[in-house]
């Protein structure tokens, strides 16, 4: 993993923590989010998305996704930075798409499993993730 892939993940992780200072509901926030158009640039080998900041993801966002509102339940702040964070380093240690990886990890996943793996190395991390989602499975 690259310098710049890693900004990229502090820049996702930040850009949950944003979303929780702003009030998103958690869930409701991350589903879309990471079924977003902005998630999508995120994901290209290239796109100016990569380049803005938090605030302005977070812009792009809200104007795509404005039936997201800014009630109910919250996860704790270090969980959404977590969140946001593993899931853009999923992305570039699989190559999977955001939607892929919510699919296999949704919000309630990552949010239940967080005291668990947070300090584990975030490969490691992505791996125990995707082998929960198979066990749920049955694969």
């Amino acid at each position: 993993m690259d310098s710049i892939e890693l900004k990229l993940c502090d820049i996702q992780g930040r850009l949950f923590e944003l979303a929780w200072k702003e009030h998103y509901n958690s869930e409701r926030f991350i589903r879309y989010f990471m079924n977003s158009k902005v998630a999508r640039a995120l994901d290209s080998e290239y796109n100016r998305m990569q380049w803005a900041g938090e605030e302005y993801l977070l812009e792009e966002f809200a104007d795509e996704c404005p039936e997201v509102k800014k009630d109910g339940i919250q996860y704790d702040k270090e969980v959404m930075y977590w969140a946001g964070y593993v899931y853009r380093y999923w992305h570039y240690v699989t190559g999977e798409s955001s939607r892929e990886i919510y699919r296999q990890a949704p919000a309630k996943t990552m949010n239940v499993n967080y005291l668990m793996f947070h300090t584990m190395d975030p490969e490691m991390a992505v791996e125990d993730l995707k082998e929960i989602y198979r066990q749920k499975r049955g694969v």
